[in-house]
């Protein structure tokens, strides 16, 4: 299946009382959608098993924040994040995203479970301003070094904050 959706500037804004939830694989196929993710994602349930998570990643999301997501899953960490999404016709939605790793028996990961609510505007205007000037970083070098160019950078804006990552999503 191929996702050629093209950015447009129309916005859907979650309700309070939303949860977008989402199982994958270790691989990020996704296994699992709710009915709220298919609404704002705009594909049919049919159209999300199986496809890669990222067919909802919005190109204003700097490729850094999504290394640091994956390192942080692949250490068996909970991670936090704002995260702008595209749906199937163009039009984004912000999210507070909340994904962790699932483990077997063994405690072998074997995916991944996110749950997704509704993030504050003030949030939103927080975080948009850090991936813009992320995303500037990663105009500035070649593909392979974004994601690193990209980190430095929030790394600075932590450091100047004197806080960590976790630390920094929660308090905005």
């Amino acid at each position: 299946m191929k996702f050629s959706a093209q950015p447009t500037k129309t916005e859907k804004l979650m309700r309070d009382e939303d949860f977008i939830v989402s199982k994958t694989d270790t691989q990020g196929r996704i296994t699992y959608g709710n009915r709220i993710f298919q609404e704002f994602s705009g594909y049919s349930e049919k159209e999300l098993l199986g496809a890669p998570h990222n067919i909802v990643r919005h190109p204003d999301m700097p490729r850094g924040i999504f290394k640091f997501i994956w390192e942080e899953l692949g250490k068996k960490n909970d991670v936090l994040a704002y995260v702008k999404n595209m749906a199937a016709d163009g039009s984004f939605y912000w999210v507070f995203a909340t994904m962790t790793p699932t483990f077997d028996s063994a405690e072998k990961v074997i995916g991944y479970y996110s749950v997704r609510r509704a993030p504050s505007r003030e949030s939103v205007k927080t975080m948009e301003d850090i991936y813009r000037r992320m995303l500037a970083e990663e105009a500035k070098v070649k593909s392979a070094a974004q994601p690193e160019a990209s980190l430095r950078l929030l790394k600075q804006v932590l450091d100047e904050k004197g806080l960590t990552y976790e630390d920094f999503i929660l308090s905005i």
